[in-house]
């Protein structure tokens, strides 16, 4: 079975991904440099929750693992949902009121990065379509998350020593994250 894949955006009327550099140049491992040239970046359906928030959107979004141990969920993880994401209360009104467009794109030029869901074309990619995504908190409950807010993201740094996994995004624009490294 082909998996579906998305990219989000606050612009309703892409009619074509071109391939871009990173905004933001990441540490890449040795051999993975090319991760922040010229790409069309896309999601598999399963982990698409990771970007049903407002694009800028500091958040840190954890899930069980087979190593996840029963202390370490009931510490990070809300019972009975697939994920927890927490955000900053600061960013609550805005994803409440934010609209996303949700891009499918052919699979056909893409690869995977075997990385929670990413996919990347070298290509220019034009979507099979777009649906307007609203009610961001209600959908990220439909998909199994648990919407958590927090003041602050940086209690949460000693997340990433856990057995849960653990993806932060846009966390360039968390409040005190950069001064506390």
């Amino acid at each position: 079975m082909t998996k579906r894949l998305f990219h989000f955006s606050n612009d309703p009327k892409i009619e074509s991904f071109e391939p871009r550099s990173v905004r933001v140049s990441s540490t890449r491992p040795e051999g993975m440099e090319w991760l922040n040239g010229p790409l069309v970046w896309a999601i598999d359906d399963a982990h698409s929750p990771l970007y049903l928030f407002p694009r800028e959107c500091p958040r840190i979004i954890m899930w069980r693992t087979n190593e996840t141990s029963c202390e370490e969920a009931a510490k990070f993880l809300e019972p009975s949902t697939s994920m927890t994401a927490y955000v900053e209360k600061a960013w609550e009104i805005r994803i409440e009121e934010a609209v996303l467009f949700r891009y499918e794109l052919p699979t056909k030029h893409f690869i995977s990065l075997d990385d929670v869901g990413m996919h990347v074309a070298r290509t220019r990619v034009r979507p099979l379509s777009c649906a307007q995504v609203s009610d961001l908190p209600n959908q990220l409950a439909g998909a199994g998350v648990a919407l958590r807010t927090l003041n602050s993201l940086t209690p949460l740094r000693d997340a990433w020593s856990s057995s849960l996994h653990v993806s932060g995004i846009r966390l360039r624009n968390a409040v005190g994250w950069a001064e506390e490294r």
